[in-house]
């Protein structure tokens, strides 16, 4: 699948292939456009998960990285009480709501949370919070909200960078450490755990938490990630917590 988006097509929400075909964009740079922006620009003008995402309806392009992790690892099931960290702007929620309700919309044991300090618009079979996961508070009010324990905790979030390499590393490390320390508040017994990480992966501390709390932890980089970029995601399945 590398370098072509999925269609959301197929006969239990998973990703499939396209052969569309996207022409090279050049971007002119005009006077009051720096070069980051001008680099930013061209890049999503020239970036066919980009395309993709406005083709298939989805609110960004990261909704094929959990497309391609889920293929992968078999992630999302319908029946499952599942909390999306770090949702805005939604793409993620909106493959777990395809994904969970597909059979049956008229489910009243599946849950969908998505939670962010940034609003976000509503979806259908979401439940949004606009909260700080963080807060002493959240896990009650979450478990509270899922009548229940949740099956799949998901982080997509990201540590704002400095550019100086071991700050930003701290930052990823630390943002990671507080998602898993709220998800396995959480999580029920067989649960599982993907969150976004940079440079490497996780450290050796967090990575021995998991491997000693999950049957199975493993790195993976979807397709869809940008290859200039260094982010990967650590999934880990099979919670002996709870």
């Amino acid at each position: 699948m590398a370098g072509k988006p999925p269609r959301k097509t197929g006969s239990k929400g998973k990703p499939g292939t396209s052969s569309g075909r996207h022409l090279n964009v050049r971007v002119k740079k005009a006077k009051k456009l720096s070069n980051s922006s001008a680099r930013w620009l061209s890049r999503q003008l020239n970036d066919p998960y980009v395309h993709a995402a406005k083709r298939d309806g989805y609110r960004s392009r990261a909704a094929y990285k959990l497309l391609q992790l889920d293929e992968k690892f078999s992630l999302i099931k319908p029946g499952m009480r599942i909390i999306d960290l770090g949702a805005a702007p939604g793409g993620w929620s909106q493959v777990l709501s395809e994904i969970v309700f597909k059979q049956n919309r008229n489910d009243k044991i599946s849950q969908i949370i998505a939670l962010d300090i940034l609003p976000m618009e509503p979806l259908t079979h979401v439940i949004v919070f606009h909260a700080d996961f963080t807060a002493d508070d959240a896990p009650e009010k979450i478990r509270g909200a899922l009548n229940g324990k949740a099956d799949l905790v998901l982080s997509d979030m990201a540590a704002p960078t400095t550019g100086h390499n071991a700050t930003d590393h701290l930052r990823i490390i630390g943002l990671a450490e507080l998602a898993y320390d709220f998800a396995r508040s959480v999580l029920a017994p067989k649960g599982a755990f993907v969150c976004k990480l940079f440079q490497g992966g996780a450290d050796k501390d967090l990575l021995a938490t998991l491997k000693k709390d999950f049957a199975s932890v493993k790195h993976a980089k979807p397709a869809a990630s940008r290859s200039d970029s260094a982010e990967t995601y650590v999934v880990a399945q099979g919670f002996r917590g709870g």
